[in-house]
C-alpha cells in the first residue's frame, strides 16, 4: 500500500467521524427546537421551589429554597487555643509557655473528662475528631492535668513498630493526625507494645486521628468540645472581668458570630476585637465585619492550601451552588466538576473517583456545613425525609463562588462548562441552581458571567436554555447587580428572537419586585412587535410565539402583583389596540391557572371571590371583553365550562362563579351565551351536573 493510499484510508474514518459529529449536532439542535416550551406559571413555580434563599423577596415575598427540618449528624464546635498546625517534623519539646497560655482559657467538657480518665488508667488515648476542632489543645491539657512537666510532639513514624522507640521516660507525648488507613492499619499488637513501653517508662501518649481513620477495634474518644460561647467567654472574661461579659455577649455582632462555626484561632481573634471594643479602641461596625473576614480567610485556605485535595475542593464549590439542597445531588454533581478541574490541573493523570470512599459526615465537617432532614418540593408534591446540606455560615456560598471566579481564573473554563452541563439536567432543581450560580458569578464579574454562561444560554436553540438565562438575569437583578435592567430593555426591543424571549420572561418573573418599571417597559415594547392577528375561533396555533412571550410576561405580572397591574391593563383595553390584544391573551391564559394548595380552585375565580368592588368590576370587564372578542370567545366559554365542572365539588367556587355569571349576563348576548353553556355542560359520564342547574336558576330566578 502506498503512502497516499494509507493517508486516504486514515483520512476517511476521520472524515466520517467529522460528518457523524456534525450530524449529531444537527440532530441535537432539531431535538432542542422540538422540545416543548415550559409553561410560564410552571416555570415560575420551579423557580420558587428550587432557588436559593437570596431570591426570597420574589413574587409576593414567597420563601424560596428549603429551610427548617431536623438536624442530623455531628455538631462541630471548637475549643480554646491556637489553630492546629500539621506536624511534619520529627518532633520536639513543647514550650511551657504554650501550655500556660492555653490553661488560662481552656474549658472542660464531657469528652475531655472521658479522655482524661482513659489516659490516667491506660497511659494512651486516641482522640477522634476533625481538623481545627481543638484536638491538639485538648491533648496538651490532658497531659498537663496529669502533672507532666515535660511534653514532646512526635513526628509521624515510618512504621508503627518504630513508634515505641520514640518514647522518653517520664514524658507526655502528643502525636497529631496519625495516618491510619485500610492499607496501613493499626493492629492490636502495635497498641500492646505501645502500652507496655509507656508503663515501663512512666510516660503518657495522646494520639489524634481523623474520624475516618481505620482504627478497627481500637477504642477512641470522640472529641466533642464545648460550645463556642464558652470558649469566647474564657478568652474575654479573663481580661475584662465577669461583670462585663453579659453586656458584651448581648451585642448583635457577638450573637451573630456565635451562631456560626469558627476555628479556635478565629474565636481568639474575635475575642481580641471584642476586648478592643470594650476598651473603646474600635466600633461595633468593625466588630461585625470580622465575621465575613473570617469566612473569607477560611475560603482562601480551602482553595490555596494542599489540603483539602482537589476532589474535596470540587465538593465545596458544588455545595456553594447547591447550598440547602439534597446532599446526594451535591455530591453526585461535584464529581463532574472534579473531572473537569483535574483535566486542567494535570491532563496526563486520569481522574480517580473512589465510588465508596467518601464519608458524608467528614465532608460536611470539612465544609463547616450541617446536614438535616427536610421536605423536598417536587412537581408531584412534597417528599419528606430528604437529607440536605447547608453551610453553617450563609455567606460562605456567595464568597466561595466569587473567590473561585475572580481569584482563580484558571478554574473558570471548568466551572463554566460544569454549570452549562447543569443547565441541561432534567431535574428542575439542578437547572435552577445553574441559573442561580450564574447570578452569583455575575455579582463577582458581570461581563464574564454574561460571556461564559448567560449569553450562550440566551442564544441557544432550546427554550429551556432561554429560561435558564431568564432565571439567571432575574436572580442577578434580585442581587442588585448593576446594568441588568438596561440589558433586559435592550434584549426586549432587539432583533434577536431568543434574547427577546429571555428578557420578556425575566420581566414577568421580576414583576412582583419592580412591577411599575417592568409593566411600562413591556407596554412600551409591545408597539414594536408584530400585532396579534385574529385567528379562527379556538385555534391557538395561529398565535405567533412572539405574542405568547409578551402574554406570558403580562400573565405572570397579573397573577403575582394583581390589582395594580389589572387596573393598568384595564386602562389600555379601549385606548391602545396593540396592548388590548396582548392584555386579553394574558388574561385568558391567567384564567387557566389553578391554585397550588391542592384544591385546584381557579386562581382568577378565587381572586374574584375575595376582591373589592373596583377589582371585581375590572375582572368583569375583562371577561366581557373575552366573550365579545371573536378570537377568544370559544376558549373563554371553554374556561367557564371547566369552572362549572370544578365548582360541582367546591361550594366556595360555586358561590363565586354564581356572582361572576350574574355580573356577566347583564348584556342580552352574554345571557344567551352563558345560559346555553349551562344547559349544554356535561360531565365525564355525559350527565348534566347539578351545579349547572343551580347556576342556571340563579341566572333566571323566574
Amino acid at each position: 500500500m502506498s503512502q497516499e493510499e494509507a493517508a486516504a484510508g486514515a483520512a476517511k474514518p476521520a472524515d466520517e467521524a467529522a460528518q457523524d459529529g456534525e450530524q449529531k449536532k444537527q440532530e441535537e439542535a432539531t431535538e432542542a427546537q422540538e422540545q416543548p416550551r415550559q409553561e410560564a406559571w410552571a416555570a415560575r413555580r420551579d423557580l420558587i421551589a428550587h432557588a436559593p434563599d437570596f431570591v426570597s423577596t420574589l413574587v409576593n415575598r414567597d420563601q424560596f429554597g428549603q429551610t427548617g427540618g431536623t438536624h442530623y449528624g455531628n455538631q462541630i464546635f471548637h475549643i480554646g487555643g491556637g489553630a492546629e498546625t500539621p506536624r511534619t517534623v520529627s518532633g520536639g519539646p513543647i514550650p511551657q509557655t504554650d501550655v500556660e497560655e492555653l490553661e488560662a482559657v481552656f474549658q472542660d467538657c464531657p469528652s475531655f473528662d472521658d479522655a482524661l480518665a482513659r489516659l490516667r488508667t491506660d497511659r494512651i488515648v486516641f482522640l477522634s475528631g476533625g481538623h481545627e476542632t481543638g484536638r491538639r489543645s485538648a491533648a496538651l491539657m490532658l497531659l498537663h492535668r496529669l502533672g507532666t512537666d515535660r511534653m514532646l510532639s512526635l513526628g509521624h513514624p515510618e512504621s508503627f513498630e518504630t513508634l515505641p522507640d520514640q518514647l522518653d521516660a517520664s514524658t507526655g507525648h502528643i502525636l497529631c493526625n496519625l495516618a491510619i488507613s485500610r492499607s496501613r492499619p493499626l493492629r492490636e499488637p502495635h497498641l500492646l507494645a505501645l502500652s507496655e513501653q509507656l508503663k515501663r517508662s512512666s510516660a503518657y501518649l495522646v494520639i489524634t486521628v481523623e474520624p475516618s481513620a481505620a482504627v478497627g477495634d481500637i477504642s477512641c474518644i470522640r472529641w466533642e468540645p464545648p460550645p463556642a460561647e464558652e470558649m469566647l467567654h474564657a478568652h474575654v472574661a479573663r481580661i475584662t472581668g465577669e461583670t462585663v461579659w453579659p453586656q458584651l455577649c448581648g451585642l448583635t455582632p457577638v450573637k451573630e458570630f456565635l451562631t456560626r462555626q469558627h476555628r479556635p484561632d478565629d474565636i481568639k481573634q474575635f475575642a481580641q476585637r471584642l476586648i478592643a471594643f470594650h476598651r473603646g479602641e474600635t466600633d461595633e461596625e468593625d466588630l461585625a465585619a470580622h465575621g465575613e473576614t473570617a469566612v473569607a480567610n477560611q475560603i482562601s485556605r480551602w482553595l490555596t492550601e494542599a489540603k483539602p485535595e482537589l476532589r474535596d475542593k470540587a465538593f465545596l464549590i458544588s455545595l456553594a451552588v447547591f447550598d440547602k439542597a439534597p446532599y446526594a445531588v451535591t455530591a453526585e454533581l461535584s464529581d463532574g466538576l472534579f473531572v473537569r478541574l483535574q483535566k486542567i490541573e494535570d491532563p496526563a493523570v486520569p481522574p480517580r473517583i473512589p465510588v465508596f470512599g467518601s464519608s458524608r459526615d467528614e465532608r460536611l465537617r470539612l465544609a463547616r456545613a450541617k446536614g438535616y432532614a427536610t421536605t423536598e418540593v417536587t412537581e408531584w408534591g412534597p417528599l419528606k425525609g430528604k437529607y440536605c446540606a447547608a453551610f453553617r455560615d450563609e455567606r460562605t456560598a456567595r464568597l466561595l463562588l466569587a473567590e473561585v471566579w475572580n481569584l482563580h481564573p484558571s478554574a473558570r473554563p471548568a466551572l463554566a462548562d460544569w454549570i452549562r452541563k447543569l443547565a441541561e439536567d432534567r431535574r428542575p432543581l439542578v437547572r435552577t441552581r445553574a441559573a442561580s450560580a450564574a447570578a452569583l458569578l455575575a455579582t463577582a464579574d458581570l461581563s464574564s458571567a454574561l460571556g461564559h454562561l448567560i449569553e450562550p444560554w440566551a442564544d441557544a436553540r432550546s427554550s429551556h436554555s432561554w429560561l435558564t438565562a431568564a432565571n439567571a438575569l432575574t436572580m442577578a437583578q434580585l442581587l442588585d447587580v448593576p446594568m441588568v435592567f438596561p440589558i433586559l430593555r435592550d434584549w426586549c426591543t432587539g432583533e434577536n428572537e431568543s434574547r427577546r424571549w429571555t428578557a420578556v420572561r425575566a420581566y414577568g418573573l421580576l414583576g412582583p419586585v419592580h412591577h411599575q418599571e417592568i409593566l411600562e417597559a413591556l407596554l412600551d415594547a409591545i408597539p414594536r412587535q408584530s400585532p396579534v392577528q385574529d385567528s379562527p375561533e379556538g385555534e391557538d396555533e395561529e398565535i405567533p410565539e412572539e405574542a405568547r412571550q409578551f402574554a406570558d410576561a403580562l400573565k405572570l405580572l397579573l397573577l403575582a402583583v394583581r390589582e395594580p397591574v389589572l387596573a393598568e391593563l384595564v386602562k389600555r383595553l379601549n385606548t391602545n389596540h396593540a396592548a388590548h390584544a396582548y392584555a386579553l391573551l394574558a388574561f385568558r391564559e391567567a384564567c387557566h391557572q389553578s391554585k397550588d394548595d391542592g384544591s385546584g380552585r381557579p386562581l382568577v375565580l378565587d381572586w374574584y371571590a375575595h376582591a373589592d368592588t373596583a377589582t371585581a368590576q375590572h375582572l368583569v370587564l375583562f371577561w366581557e371583553a373575552l366573550l365579545g372578542d371573536r378570537a377568544h370567545n370559544t376558549q373563554a366559554l371553554d374556561i367557564l365550562r371547566g369552572w362549572v365542572l370544578k365548582a360541582d365539588a367546591d361550594p366556595e367556587s360555586e358561590a363565586a362563579l354564581a356572582l361572576l355569571l350574574c355580573a356577566l349576563v347583564t348584556e342580552p348576548t352574554n345571557h344567551l351565551r352563558v345560559s346555553h353553556l349551562l344547559e349544554t355542560t356535561r360531565d365525564s359520564e355525559g350527565a348534566r351536573p347539578p351545579v349547572a342547574q343551580r347556576l342556571l336558576r340563579r341566572l333566571s330566578p323566574t
